[in-house]
């Protein structure tokens, strides 16, 4: 038996989410458990399966569509219509209108709809989970002459996309933040969570190091500057400068950053760094104790 899987995937722009995916993968996994034969219907960008409106439906002794709102309306009526001689199966849909009013299933298990609800299925997917890493870019520094931001930038992006990674944007800047955060507390908080760092910013080396969590530290000012003297002072290993970085060895240092040995050295140079801030303290301390006598 030959089954097409389709959903919200199958059609362009149309919002299909991670939770669309897990089940469509779900339900083909099921199918094909049971000696079922399996098309996914996709559009772009998803690519892996055929285009529903240049099969032949005749092809298909049933039509599975999965997963999220489901109406009597455009897009899914085109679809529906083309697929009209096929047994229709819903799989864990969000029934718009009621049952009595519009049903185009031969088999529903909805998500829920007038008559019941269940559990959504997307509980029973199994994902790898892959690491978090805080990207904290800083924007560009003019009063830098030799600032090589765009091409500090331009490396990390081509790094997050040849590693299979969460990146999450931490914006440090609190005036105006671009991520939503409002005081140093929402700031560090972010950054503590991650797996990695990678960063153009002192505070966002600085911050994850105080937490922890290994940062890759690219200078963006050529030669290097105030991120370079910071690692060299502290002695954190992992910070190249801008005008001088290769995609190979950037790639080794996440690697490292997410090694038990990579947080390992990690927290040991926040400890030192603390410890070398609190001599700061201390010097400013005793000065503010001889300027009052």
């Amino acid at each position: 038996m030959r089954t097409l899987v389709a959903g919200w995937f199958s059609f362009e722009q149309m919002g299909a989410t991670a939770g669309d995916l897990m089940t469509r993968d779900l339900a083909k996994q099921w199918l094909e458990s049971a000696g079922h034969q399996v098309d996914l219907a996709v559009a772009a960008p998803f690519e892996g399966g055929v285009d529903w409106r240049a099969v032949n439906p005749a092809g298909y002794q049933q039509v599975v569509f999965v997963c999220g709102p489901c109406g009597n309306g455009w897009p899914l009526t085109e679809f529906l219509e083309r697929f009209r001689a096929t047994r229709l199966v819903g799989l864990n849909l969000t029934m718009l209108e009621p049952l009595e009013v519009w049903n185009p299933f031969q088999f529903l298990l909805e998500r829920d709809s007038s008559r019941t609800a269940h559990a959504e299925l997307a509980f029973l997917s199994e994902q790898p989970k892959v690491p978090v890493v805080g990207v904290i870019l800083v924007h560009e520094q003019k009063e830098y002459k030799s600032g090589l931001h765009q091409s500090a930038n331009d490396v990390i992006q081509r790094l997050l996309t040849a590693n299979d990674v969460a990146a999450v944007q931490i914006d440090t800047r609190l005036d105006i933040n671009a991520t939503g955060l409002r005081t140093p507390a929402q700031v560090e908080s972010m950054i503590a969570r991650m797996d990695a760092v990678v960063t153009t910013r002192l505070h966002g080396t600085v911050l994850a190091l105080k937490n922890g969590v290994p940062a890759i530290a690219i200078d963006p000012i050529g030669g290097g500057a105030k991120i370079r003297r910071q690692c060299e002072t502290i002695g954190w290993p992992l910070v190249f400068n801008a005008d001088d970085i290769d995609d190979e060895a950037l790639s080794r240092a996440l690697k490292y950053c997410l090694t038990e040995d990579g947080r390992a050295q990690a927290r040991q140079c926040g400890e030192r760094a603390r410890k070398m801030a609190g001599e700061v303290r201390e010097r400013f301390m005793e000065d503010v104790a001889n300027s009052a006598r």
